[in-house]
C-alpha cells in the first residue's frame, strides 16, 4: 500500500476529517489532502507526528512508497561543508564578473575608440588569466563540495 492510500485509510479509520487530521498535526488541510492524493509528501517531521498519532511505526509509514522514502532521504542530506561550498561559488561568481567586466572593456576599446587600460605590464598578465583561475578553483572546488554530505 502506498503512503496516500495508508494515510487516508488511518484518518477514516478514526472518522476523522482531512481538516480534523490537519488541526492535530498543524499543518492546513490542504496539505493532508495533496498528501492523500499522492501529489506532494509531509517532511520527516510531520511524517513522525502522523506515525505517534495514527501508533504504527515510520517504517510501516515509508517501506511501502518508493518515492516517500527517497524524499524523506534526501531531505535529511546536508551539506558536509556548507560554508565552503559558498566560498567556492563565490570565487567562481567573482571570476566570471572579472571575465565579463574584462570583455566589457575590450569591446569598448574596440568599438568605442575609447582607449581604456586595465593594467600594464606584469599585472596585464594577472588580470588576464586572474578570471579564468577563479573560476577554474571556484569550479572545482564547489564541485567537490556538493555531494559531500553528513
Amino acid at each position: 500500500m502506498i503512503f496516500s492510500e495508508r494515510l487516508k485509510e488511518e484518518r477514516e479509520k478514526r472518522g476523522w476529517s482531512q481538516a480534523g487530521l490537519a488541526e492535530k498535526i498543524h499543518v492546513s488541510r490542504q496539505s493532508v489532502s495533496k498528501w492523500e492524493t499522492g501529489k506532494n509528501y509531509p517532511s520527516i517531521d510531520v511524517l513522525i507526528d502522523l506515525s505517534d498519532l495514527f501508533d504504527i511505526t515510520l517504517d510501516e509509514l515509508l517501506r511501502s512508497d518508493k518515492e516517500l522514502k527517497e524524499k524523506v532521504i534526501q531531505d535529511s542530506r546536508q551539506l558536509a561543508y556548507p560554508k565552503w561550498k559558498t566560498f567556492f561559488d563565490s570565487v567562481f561568481l567573482l571570476g566570471v564578473f572579472l571575465l565579463a567586466a574584462k570583455l566589457m572593456i575590450i569591446a569598448l576599446n574596440h568599438f568605442s575608440d575609447a582607449d581604456v587600460l586595465v593594467l600594464a605590464g606584469s599585472l596585464k598578465i594577472l588580470s588576464n588569466f586572474l578570471p579564468l583561475t577563479l573560476m577554474v578553483i571556484g569550479g572545482i572546488g564547489s564541485d567537490q563540495l556538493k555531494t559531500n554530505y553528513r
